[in-house]
């Protein structure tokens, strides 16, 4: 497994987090304007006028960032604008001295804890080395240089242990997950394997046994008919029917394979060859748009079992009606997305939840990542889009 550059923020597995986080921020910044406002202090008007126009905004423009795009939400950038508004307040309002070291002390924690630790510790150094002077040229009131000798040391210590020890607790967790998705990805390589020895092995033994024993009955039906034996021409029929029933099942058990067993059968022949079984087993009509020519035969059984698990899953846990397939090459990449007109879920954090269908979910979002491209998921009471784009296969 490479290993990732150290001064990049860590993987998330969850946008939640961040998005409560975000609220947490914004829920502070009303706070402190609100109890700003309440108390009445010397220094009220100056406070409340950052807070209002520099803080709120601040932490109200976080919150669209995170709910849109919690990845950029990661940015470090973040944690240096959230120290450089501590800073303006602490130059409008010496007095905030000790609220602005416990808010940044708690800010900087959190941010280590998304980051890791090199950046959660290179964030700390950069927090000390704008805050201190900043206390040092505004000179908190009615507090003795000598006690400001003794706070800004302890500080700095205090800010570094948190960002240091929460960033290395996360980057060692993070380590961990990493393995083990890598441990899955290799596992989903080998069931793609495995499938495509089970495909070979029916389509070589079972399959063709049976359409040999057909050709067998067909001609003994001939005798049957020439002997003038009823009976004996019922019996060939049943057993003929028998035959043709399993050739049936068979073939749909290797489509359900995925379309890797033979280089013959392409995504788009997978999907139709399933849309029967899908109309069958579920209750859902499927409609298929492919446009593009033949791919890889391990890229299209990654492709054929993203589309597998969402059709699967918005007929049995949607309780969808229609399903729309669609496979096409746009600037360069493919494009897949699966729309359907089930009940939806609740789509800010589908990976967090435990239950069946989140679950594949995720499976699903570790093969578009095998296919190196990501997952986009939509979903509403009036239906759910599933959506990967990765680059297409050299």
């Amino acid at each position: 497994m490479t290993q990732r550059p150290a001064l990049r923020p860590l993987p998330i597995d969850s946008q939640r987090p961040v998005i409560v986080f975000a609220w947490a921020r914004l829920g502070l910044s009303l706070f402190s304007l609100v109890l700003v406002a309440a108390l009445g202090l010397p220094f009220s008007e100056r406070l409340a006028l950052v807070v209002a126009g520099l803080a709120l905004p601040w932490c109200v423009g976080y919150v669209l960032l995170a709910r849109r795009s919690p990845r950029l939400a990661l940015s470090p950038l973040i944690a240096v604008g959230d120290v450089l508004i501590l800073v303006a307040i602490e130059a409008v309002a010496p007095e905030t001295y000790g609220a602005v070291r416990f808010m940044a002390l708690a800010f900087l924690a959190v941010h280590a804890h998304f980051q890791g630790g090199r950046i959660g510790l290179a964030l700390a150094a950069f927090g000390v080395c704008a805050l201190a002077p900043t206390a040092l040229l505004a000179g908190p009131t009615g507090m003795p240089e000598r006690l400001l000798a003794l706070y800004e040391p302890v500080f700095a210590a205090a800010l570094f242990a948190a960002t240091g020890l929460v960033g290395s607790f996360r980057t060692t967790e993070s380590a961990s997950r990493l393995r083990a998705r890598e441990l899955t990805r290799r596992t989903m390589r080998s069931e793609s394997d495995v499938r495509r020895k089970v495909s070979e092995a029916l389509h070589d033994g079972p399959v063709q046994e049976l359409i040999g024993l057909d050709m067998m009955l067909t001609a003994a039906r001939r005798e049957a008919e020439r002997e003038g034996a009823p009976r004996t021409l019922a019996l060939v029929d049943v057993a003929r029917d028998t035959a043709a029933r399993n050739v049936v099942a068979m073939r749909d058990e290797m489509i359900d394979l995925g379309p890797h067993g033979f280089s013959e059968l392409t995504y788009e022949a997978a999907c139709e060859r399933c849309i029967p079984t899908w109309r069958r087993r579920y209750k859902v009509e499927t409609r298929l748009h492919v446009d593009l020519a033949e791919l890889p035969s391990e890229t299209e059984g990654d492709l054929f079992r993203i589309t597998q698990e969402a059709v699967v899953n918005a007929a049995k846990h949607g309780g969808a009606t229609n399903v729309e397939i669609t496979l096409s090459i746009t600037g360069g990449r493919l494009e897949l997305e699966v729309r359907d007109d089930g009940c939806g879920f609740d789509a800010s954090d589908p990976f967090a939840s435990r239950d069946p269908g989140h679950i594949g979910l995720a499976a699903v979002r570790e093969r578009a990542e095998l296919l190196g491209g990501s997952l986009r998921i939509e979903s509403s009471p009036q239906g759910t889009t599933l959506a990967v784009s990765a680059p297409l296969p050299a």
